[in-house]
């Protein structure tokens, strides 16, 4: 693992473990549900160094509210998008650190996290904060898998958000992609670690066949697999938004330019339909866009994708 990984991982850990230690951060859900559904990625958190053009950037694109917890010393916001707690931001500037860290973190729902970070080092993967606690909303491990790629392993408290019929809110988060280097090795270890079955495809793109898994719990599906496109990129979680078509598509990356971000990769059709882009915010922390149907099922647009 290269330097700049290891001080990624490092300051990450700093700052949740700072965070775990001074605050109860609230549950993730508005209501107890006391259903925790290992496998599903139930939460994301933004390290930025441009946490006020961060939060323009984000508001005037979806709308998302950015909340600041009661005591203004603690290095942490929720970020809300229709009233909906979906994510949580930390300023990078208040860390122990003076490289760019920027970045978009997954948070995957276990059930035993003293099990899951066992599991986890047995398997050739790293735990840079052990299960620590984070009061109401529950424990917290920061890890990375056998190849590197950084997550957050969580066992919430009162449970986790449920699985609701039909697509997420347009602006929200809709989809989770594992970028691999070795696809096989992180399907077996990723069943190792949740109860998932794999639907196993190979996908029409541009630039050839492209080997994919889906990872499923009780036939939902939760995640993905693929191979990395990006040659000397670290294995690494991208996170998708949900765009409502392709106007609304167009019409926010006409505004991120000029709202400080950055288009990575334009507005490219699917074979089977639809569009995707990635984009960046102020920050440079990365993520991507996808138009998304209200009629069509999860699995039959991923039956679509790139």
């Amino acid at each position: 693992m290269n330097t700049q990984r290891w001080i990624v991982l490092l300051s990450f850990t700093l700052a949740l473990g700072a965070c775990a230690s001074q605050f109860s951060v609230p549950p993730i859900t508005r209501s107890a549900t006391g259903e925790h559904l290992p496998g599903k990625i139930i939460w994301h958190d933004l390290l930025t160094d441009t946490p006020v053009r961060t939060q323009v950037f984000y508001t005037e694109l979806f709308g998302w509210k950015f909340e600041a917890l009661p005591d203004k010393g603690i290095n942490y916001m929720l970020i809300r998008h229709q009233g909906e707690l979906i994510g949580g931001m930390i300023d990078q500037n208040r860390l122990p650190n003076e490289k760019d860290i920027s970045q978009w973190v997954v948070g995957l729902s276990v059930t035993n996290i003293e099990e899951a970070t066992r599991t986890l080092r047995e398997a050739g993967g790293a735990v840079f904060t052990a299960p620590t606690s984070l009061g109401d909303r529950g424990y917290i491990a920061v890890v990375a898998d056998p190849q590197g790629a950084l997550l957050a392993l969580l066992q919430t408290r009162d449970g986790d958000p449920l699985d609701v019929k039909g697509p997420p809110a347009v602006g929200q988060f809709l989809w989770n992609e594992l970028w691999a280097e070795d696809v096989a090795g992180a399907e077996q270890f990723y069943r190792r670690l949740s109860p998932y079955t794999v639907e196993q495809e190979t996908l029409e793109t541009r630039d050839g066949e492209v080997e994919y898994r889906i990872l499923k719990t009780g036939n939902k599906p939760r995640a993905g697999i693929r191979p990395n496109p990006v040659d000397g990129l670290q294995p690494m979680w991208v996170s998708y938004l949900r765009v409502a078509d392709a106007a609304q598509l167009d019409a926010i990356l006409d505004n991120v330019e000029p709202l400080g971000g950055r288009i990575l990769v334009p507005a490219t059709a699917r074979p089977g339909g639809g569009m995707v882009a990635i984009i960046a915010g102020p920050s440079g922390a990365g993520i991507a866009l996808q138009t998304w149907s209200d009629d069509q099922t999860l699995e039959q647009q991923l039956e679509k994708r790139p």
